[in-house]
C-alpha cells in the first residue's frame, strides 16, 4: 500500500474565458496526514480540490486517489473522498438525521443507524436530530455538512474554509474534531486563509498564490526553516536615533525611543545577540527588560507571496 493516498500531476485548469485558475501542480498527500492548502482568496485552492472531488474538470493533468484514476474510476473515487464545501448547500426544511441517513444512502452504503447516530454525537448534533435545518445557527449547520459528508465513512475529508464565519469557540471544537477523524486514519485536506488554522492543525502545508502552488513544506521545518526571530530591548534611557557604532545591526527604534528591535535568524551560527548586548554596554546604553518573539506562519506566508510577486 503506497504511503500516498492522492498523487496529483500536471494538474491545471483554464477556463474559456482565458483565466488561469490553476496552473500545473504536482502533490503528493500521505496516508493519514492533515495536509492545509493555505492561500488568499482566489488563489486557487476550491479550485484545485474541486477537481480532485470530481465537481470541475481540469484542463491538463491527472489525479490518483487511493491507486483509482478520478475520472477514469470516477464512482470509486468518489466513494473515498468526503467533502465539505465552503457554501452551506442543504435541504432547509429536512430533519438534521434525515438528510444525513439520506446523503449515506446517495453513496450506496447499506443503512447503519448506530453509525449515523455515532457521527451525530460526536458532532454534538444527536440533541438536534430531529430538529429542521433551518432552525439551526450557522455553526450548527456547518457541523450538518461535515455529518453529510463523514456519513459514507470516507477514507479521505476535503474541508474547504471549514471555519469561515464560525465563532472562536466553534472553531476549536472543529479542530479537536479534525484531529480526532485523523486519529481514526482519516486522511484530512484543508483549505484556509486562517493562518493560525494552519499553524494549529497541519502536519504539512501548501502556500498556493494565483493559481500556483509555491511551496509544501512540512510545517514544523517550514517555521523552523524561514523562521526569524526579534529581540525587543526595553532600554533605561529613551534613544533618540541609533547610534552609527550600532549600525551593523540594522536595529529599529520602536515605542517613541523606549524600545530597540534586532531581527535576526534564529538558525544562524553566529545570532549577533551577544556581540550587540556587549557593544551596547560599551557604550553605556542599559535596558530594564528584553525578550524574543519567534515569527508565526504567517509572517511565512505573507513574505513568501511578497517573493512571487516581486519575481
Amino acid at each position: 500500500m503506497s504511503d500516498n493516498v492522492i498523487s496529483i500531476q500536471g494538474l491545471a485548469k483554464t477556463y474559456a474565458t482565458g483565466v488561469e485558475a490553476l496552473k500545473p501542480v504536482d502533490l503528493d498527500i500521505r496516508r493519514g496526514e492533515i495536509f492545509a492548502l493555505l492561500g488568499p482568496n482566489g488563489a486557487g485552492k476550491t479550485t484545485m480540490i474541486s477537481i480532485v472531488c470530481g465537481i470541475v474538470t481540469p484542463s491538463a493533468g491527472t489525479v490518483t486517489v487511493d491507486g483509482f484514476d478520478h475520472q477514469r474510476d470516477y464512482r470509486a473515487v468518489r466513494r473515498k473522498i468526503g467533502l465539505v464545501p465552503q457554501e452551506l448547500h442543504t435541504d432547509a426544511f429536512e430533519a438534521v438525521i434525515a438528510t444525513v441517513t439520506f446523503s449515506r444512502g446517495l453513496f450506496g452504503c447499506a443503512p447503519d443507524p448506530a453509525r449515523i447516530e455515532k457521527i451525530l454525537k460526536d458532532l454534538s448534533l444527536w440533541d438536534k436530530r430531529k430538529a429542521k435545518i433551518m432552525e439551526l445557527s450557522g455553526g450548527m449547520k456547518r457541523r450538518v455538512m461535515i455529518a453529510k459528508a463523514l456519513s459514507h465513512e470516507p477514507d479521505i475529508l476535503f474541508l474547504d474554509e471549514p471555519t469561515a464565519g464560525v465563532d472562536v469557540e466553534l472553531r476549536r471544537d472543529m479542530w479537536n474534531l479534525v484531529r480526532e477523524l485523523r486519529d481514526m486514519g482519516v486522511t484530512i485536506i484543508l483549505t484556509t486563509h486562517y493562518i493560525e488554522e494552519a499553524e494549529e492543525m497541519a502536519d504539512r502545508v501548501g502556500v498556493i498564490n494565483k493559481g500556483e502552488l509555491i511551496l509544501v513544506e512540512e510545517k514544523n521545518v517550514l517555521m523552523k526553516k524561514l523562521g526569524r526571530k526579534e529581540l525587543t530591548l526595553n532600554l533605561s534611557d529613551v534613544m533618540e536615533t541609533i547610534p552609527p557604532e550600532l549600525a551593523e545591526w540594522n536595529l529599529e527604534l520602536h515605542a517613541d525611543g523606549h524600545e530597540l528591535l534586532y531581527a535576526f535568524d534564529a538558525n544562524a551560527e553566529r545570532t549577533g545577540v551577544p556581540s550587540l548586548l556587549r557593544r551596547m554596554s560599551d557604550l553605556g546604553i542599559g535596558f530594564k527588560d528584553l525578550n524574543t518573539t519567534q515569527s508565526s506562519l504567517e509572517d511565512i506566508f505573507v513574505s513568501l507571496v511578497h517573493e512571487e510577486r516581486a519575481r
